[in-house]
């Protein structure tokens, strides 16, 4: 499939809701996301490559690669940097249930 510029960045589904899988998997690359978050869906995002950084409701994370972090539904966040990620997303349905919120500061 043909990625294409999202909340997130550019995305690219692995696993998508269509494949009737009860998650979905998508590759992601991170520039600088807008803030969002999701009321049904948890996510799991594994730095592939790169360096950033992650807001996740007032706490900054250092993001590189080989970590896991885990997003609960609900939770205010977005990345920056220059990463690439793969995200599962738990439930299937996540293109549906983002939710942006606008701008916020962040150190760089």
């Amino acid at each position: 499939m043909t990625p294409w510029t999202e909340t997130c960045g550019q995305i690219r589904p692995l696993i998508e809701e269509s494949d009737g899988a009860a998650a979905e998997v998508h590759h992601l690359e991170i520039t600088d996301a807008k803030l969002h978050y999701h009321e049904r869906t948890d996510e799991i995002y594994h730095i592939i490559d790169g360096h950033g950084r992650m807001l996740l409701d007032d706490e900054e994370v250092d993001l590189k690669p080989g970590l896991v972090i885990y997003v609960p539904r609900g939770v205010k966040h977005r990345a920056w940097g220059n990463l690439k990620v793969l995200v599962i997303c738990i439930p299937a349905g996540v293109l549906k249930d983002v939710h942006e919120i606008g701008e916020p500061p962040h150190t760089a």
